[in-house]
């Protein structure tokens, strides 16, 4: 029986919500480096928060293994760092007095489309547009991104939330893993039972036998 409480962990690969903080982070350097001077507190500020939604990511899934509570805050830390990001887009745009996609905008629907090609990366999907296109398009195109990553966060960090209330952390698992170790080991006689039994032994007269013989020729 397997009574390991450390589960498997650290697949960060495999979350959709790095791949498209990736994604993100990926389109936003590329972003600042076209369209924010480099001199610019700005341009420091949004591939920090950009690289603080992937990292987080990563390091919450490193985490969880240990510590269900480490990956539920660091999660946390990414989505809101990907919120500040968000802003940061939406400001670029509105200081240019030019227009944020509609959700439902025929631009914003191509967008979402695109989540759906095989291979979806950075390179293979978007890089096309991000490095062509003008500010206020590649703008409205990564904020159609992060949203997209929000939401995915959003639905993990709800998925971890029941997964503790359910299963609880670390303490829980060690508890419940020594419990199943103890309840499958096989019965052993102690060293005090052995003691124990050999003085019960010893408190038996070795001649009842003859005892009673003699007894019973008297």
């Amino acid at each position: 029986m397997d009574n390991g409480f450390i589960p498997p962990h650290g697949n960060y690969q495999e979350l959709l919500s790095y791949k498209k903080s990736a994604i993100v982070y990926s389109a936003t350097v590329k972003f600042c480096e076209r369209f924010i001077s480099i001199k610019d507190r700005t341009y420091d500020q949004m591939v920090q928060a950009a690289r603080s939604g992937k990292q987080n990511i990563i390091e919450g899934s490193k985490a969880s293994g240990t510590s269900k509570e480490t990956e539920i805050k660091l999660t946390n830390v990414a989505r809101a760092s990907l919120e500040e990001l968000l802003e940061d887009y939406k400001d670029y745009i509105k200081n240019r007095k030019e227009k944020i996609w509609e959700k439902d905008s025929r631009e914003a629907l191509y967008v979402r489309k695109l989540a759906y090609t095989k291979n979806e990366s950075y390179e293979n999907t978007y890089e096309q547009f991000i490095e062509t296109r003008d500010g206020i398009v590649c703008a409205n195109i990564i904020l159609c991104l992060i949203h997209q990553c929000n939401y995915l966060l959003d639905q993990q960090i709800r998925r971890l939330e029941e997964d503790f209330i359910k299963n609880g952390g670390l303490r829980e698992r060690m508890y419940q893993a020594r419990k199943n170790y103890k309840n499958n080991l096989p019965p052993q006689e102690t060293q005090d039972n052995k003691r124990n039994k050999k003085k019960g032994e010893d408190a038996i007269p070795k001649d009842d036998n003859n005892n009673d013989k003699k007894d019973r020729t008297t």
